[in-house]
């Protein structure tokens, strides 16, 4: 069943050739800006890695990763990347990135199991990826934040630049961050679902950070899930945005800082996950071989719909959409890529 939503009156702005143009300029601008933002070079990263390695993503350990084996290398095993969390790491380590300094790819992933395909979820996910050295004494929330308030100057600016060239669409942003633990969130909505605390809250405070997402609150549930072997579960969140056209809460990146040797054994340990300590990363970062980092992914396709005004994904992105989401959406002047 289809779960697109409609807003009244909408109908794309854009002609085909005029939405290229600003994603163009939307892609561009925004890698100029959060380079700038947060020192970050472009490397280029892997579409797969093998299975052995450890360096693919779990994200909330249901999502089955995309397999198939190469008969040109012995048959091996490779993934296509559910995220490049790990590999950033790594990455960094390889090309002797020094603290202040950080890299910043293109991730393309394909997410079978995605449940909801609705006006922001679709099985191919695009992002910039980034990662950026810190030192031991910059693990902590205000560096945290302000990286958080960098990123967000760098959609602002980018949002700017677009209505330039496109005067006519795209929401006002505010770029005032207002922080707070998904702990407070749950205390102020408990009669909530995560996903509607977020909405109520952002509806009012317009741009927020939502902090410590993985850990289990008092009621004994999680806001949301991740993957014990990256984000330190008190280290990081969400940036989330209230997008009006949508009426909903909407997120534009999940990031954090990463975790140290403490962090990963006990996150391991809560997540049931112990035996990972012998794949290879893990080994690496356990023995303190890796840096320490702070970095995140941002959507791309999330982002252009954004400062596009679009009511849905596949507005900016060639998809996979059922026959009901595609006959809906052209009923309602949605143009599906």
């Amino acid at each position: 069943m289809s779960e697109v939503f409609v807003p009244q009156g909408y109908a794309t702005r854009l002609s085909v050739y005029e939405t290229q143009r600003a994603i163009e300029l939307i892609k561009k601008s925004f890698q100029k800006n959060l380079s700038a933002a947060l020192n970050l070079e472009r490397v280029s990263a892997p579409l797969f890695v093998t299975a052995e390695s450890g360096l693919n993503d779990d994200l909330n350990g249901v999502e089955r990763p995309v397999s198939f084996d190469v008969p040109a290398v012995g048959n091996k095993t490779y993934q296509v990347v559910q995220s490049l969390a790990k590999w950033k790491r790594w990455a960094l380590k390889q090309y002797d990135f020094r603290p202040g300094k950080g890299l910043y790819t293109d991730m393309n992933a394909i997410r079978r199991d995605e449940e909801h395909l609705d006006n922001l979820h679709s099985v191919y996910v695009d992002q910039w990826d980034w990662e950026k050295v810190i030192t031991a004494d910059q693990r902590n929330i205000e560096y945290l934040k302000d990286t958080v308030k960098r990123i967000v100057s760098a959609v602002c600016n980018t949002s700017d630049e677009l209505k330039w060239e496109f005067p006519d669409i795209g929401p006002e942003l505010c770029r005032d961050v207002t922080f707070i633990t998904t702990q407070e969130l749950e205390d102020m909505y408990p009669e909530l679902e995560p996903a509607r605390r977020e909405t109520e809250y952002a509806k009012i405070h317009h741009t927020v950070f939502l902090m410590q997402i993985g850990k289990t609150l008092k009621s004994g549930r999680r806001h949301d899930g991740r993957a014990p072997d990256y984000d330190d579960w008190e280290l990081n969140g969400d940036i989330i945005v209230y997008n009006e056209l949508l009426e909903r809460a909407f997120e534009i990146s999940s990031m954090g800082i990463r975790v140290n040797t403490e962090s990963l054994e006990k996150q391991l340990k809560i997540a049931g996950c112990e035996e990972r300590r012998k794949l290879p990363f893990h080994k690496a970062l356990l023995a303190g071989e890796l840096p320490l980092t702070i970095g995140g992914g941002i959507g791309q396709s999330r982002l252009c719909m954004l400062l596009m005004g679009c009511a849905h994904i596949g507005e900016v992105q060639s998809g996979a959409w059922d026959e009901e989401t595609q006959k809906i959406c052209k009923k309602a002047g949605i143009a599906l890529l």
